[in-house]
């Protein structure tokens, strides 16, 4: 969900049912203190329980509440390796990730840093893409490329070790449509 105004905060959607709920679970407890208070006390039997109830449903609310407000959102460019964020950070990208999710140079992510330190990145905005057909090969430091049209792109190694690729396969890749790139995302790689 998101504001329109200047202090718009981005949040999913399970994190907007918790909140929800942690929002009727405070009206629900203020309710019931309301309603232990119109009463006599001496007709409230389970006064110290209900209170002990809600004092739990409290300390977990605020627990819930610290935790959605510390996860922090970053949006940024991937550029065949790393994001990078609109200030310029860089936040490296696990190379399993750009290859299962076939990354291409140019596409938007979006980074959660959750408060306990895990990083989860989502692919918010694809560039157009376009398939090309080359040839697996390396460098002499043993860096996979892909050659196609007398053009050479960068590939992940684990790409091409989840594909079982060998120097010479053909190898279909991902590349952006209408810009140069470096990098090229593997699609699939036909053995030899």
């Amino acid at each position: 969900m998101k504001n329109k105004n200047q202090n718009s905060v981005n949040i999913s959607a399970s994190k907007y049912e918790l909140i929800k709920n942690i929002l009727k679970n405070i009206h629900d407890n203020l309710g019931k203190v309301v309603d232990i208070l119109e009463q006599a006390p001496e007709e409230a039997e389970n006064f110290d329980d209900i209170l002990l109830g809600i004092n739990q449903t409290l300390k977990q609310t605020e627990q819930n509440l610290a935790e959605i407000g510390n996860e922090r959102v970053i949006e940024g460019v991937f550029d065949g390796v790393k994001m990078i964020a609109h200030d310029g950070q860089e936040y490296t990208v696990p190379a399993n990730y750009a290859s299962k999710s076939k990354l291409v140079e140019g596409d938007i992510l979006k980074l959660t840093i959750e408060p306990n330190g895990d990083f989860k990145y989502k692919q918010i905005g694809p560039i157009e893409r376009k398939r090309v057909v080359g040839q697996l090969v390396a460098d002499e430091t043993d860096n996979f490329y892909v050659v196609a049209d007398k053009k050479k792109w960068k590939v992940l190694p684990a790409s091409v070790t989840y594909f079982k690729g060998t120097l010479g396969d053909e190898v279909v890749i991902l590349v952006p449509k209408d810009a140069v790139s470096k990098w090229a995302a593997v699609e699939n790689i036909v053995k030899k």
